[in-house]
């Protein structure tokens, strides 16, 4: 028998503030060897594609179990769970094909990821530090459609989600400084 527990706020603050440094520290790791690295088609390009929505998956799924019985976003948090590893095994498979094919696959993702961000921030807003999030939201959806953009042109260097994937980084370090101020405010910084 599975049981769910009831968080309070201070709790699912503590919880998201952990998530937020993490996937900071992994989007700048990411970004930095996928620039640094410069891959074209192959196995690394493939490995690094596939491993960022995946950990996308893995984190946003880690903020459901966090959330106990919270229900607000738990919708659209399940669908950028599912969507994230549907585009986790699609973009593997772009990679082999074109950087383009892959760069179209990655522009729906930030776009369709963004919107559920977006949502999830705005249902969010009371537990606070949740500004970062909607803004890091919307932008996912003009990044995405840009990356789109691009694929339909022939692209052939996929850089640019490296820089994607910083900006996103720094969005969850703010969100993730903020909510430490939040705790730091009630006297639950722990």
């Amino acid at each position: 028998m599975t049981t769910s527990i009831t968080r309070s706020p201070a709790q699912l603050l503590a919880s998201l503030r952990g998530i937020y440094f993490l996937r900071f520290a992994f989007a700048l790791a990411w970004a930095l060897i996928l620039i640094t690295s410069k891959p074209h088609l192959g196995p690394l390009l493939t490995i690094l594609l596939v491993i960022y929505p995946f950990v996308d998956a893995g984190a946003v799924y880690w903020q459901l179990r966090s959330e106990g019985r919270a229900s607000a976003p738990r919708v659209t948090e399940t669908i950028n769970v599912a969507v994230s590893v549907i585009v986790a095994i699609a973009v593997g498979v772009a990679s082999t094909m074109s950087i383009a094919a892959a760069l179209g696959v990655w522009g729906a993702w930030a776009a369709m990821s963004g919107i559920t961000q977006l949502v999830t921030a705005v249902q969010r807003r009371h537990a606070g530090g949740q500004i970062p999030q909607m803004l890091s939201g919307g932008i996912s959806v003009l990044a995405g459609l840009s990356f789109l953009a691009q694929a339909l042109q022939g692209a052939d260097n996929i850089a640019s989600i490296g820089g994607y994937a910083v900006l996103g980084g720094l969005f969850f370090l703010v969100s993730a400084i903020r909510v430490s101020m939040l705790l730091g405010k009630t006297g639950t910084l722990s």
